[in-house]
């Protein structure tokens, strides 16, 4: 089965959209810094191998990533949760959603992540950490104990890319033996974590 024409088109021109818009922006913090392509499919087709259908997105920014999750979970009768700061994202975001026909599919949470984190008490079977790097040591406690299942992932994006601003992180992951990871080398680094 292959994906739907419609929607392959529609995402070509979406990130083409936001590729120019963040090489317009001189400030990082100001870009969209959407996952790659490559590694977004990648995702969708990991969610559809496992049958996930309870999904965690850190980090939605305009919703590149959440659209190919949610096409997935779509197969898999299944939801993503997405987390975002920035909430004029969000209605980005929600845009290409609705005009994708894919908005039930996805919840959208306007919160600081750690927040959202600490009080959830939901295990999911996929999670997608794509944030500011700088605050992963505060989420690992948390996102260890979503992890719990047998069979459930955490993959964080940019590992590669910026190995340095994850390197303390990682070797949290390292000391904590409940857990194995390996570095997938696509688009800009894929981290995959699950349960030992």
């Amino acid at each position: 089965m292959s994906l739907d024409q419609h929607f392959i088109s529609k995402m070509q021109d979406i990130y083409a959209e936001f590729s120019a818009y963040d090489a317009a922006q001189n400030d990082r913090i100001d870009r969209y810094r959407n996952i790659e392509p490559d590694s977004a499919s990648f995702l969708a087709l990991q969610v559809r191998i496992q049958r996930s259908k309870s999904v965690l997105e850190i980090g939605t920014s305009t919703g590149y990533s959440t659209l190919w999750l949610a096409e997935a979970v779509k197969s898999t009768q299944g939801k993503v949760d997405t987390i975002e700061v920035d909430l004029s994202r969000i209605e980005i975001a929600k845009k290409n959603a609705e005009a994708l026909g894919l908005q039930e599919y996805i919840q959208f949470h306007h919160m600081d992540a750690l927040t959202f984190l600490e009080l959830s008490r939901k295990p999911y079977d996929f999670i997608l950490l794509d944030a500011e790097r700088s605050e992963y040591l505060k989420y690992w406690h948390a996102l260890s104990n979503m992890l719990n299942r047998k069979g459930s992932v955490l993959v964080v994006d940019n590992v590669i890319s910026h190995a340095q601003d994850v390197s303390e992180f990682i070797e949290l992951i390292d000391q904590d033996h409940r857990f194995m990871h390996q570095t997938v080398a696509l688009g800009a680094g894929l981290l995959f974590v699950t349960a030992i």
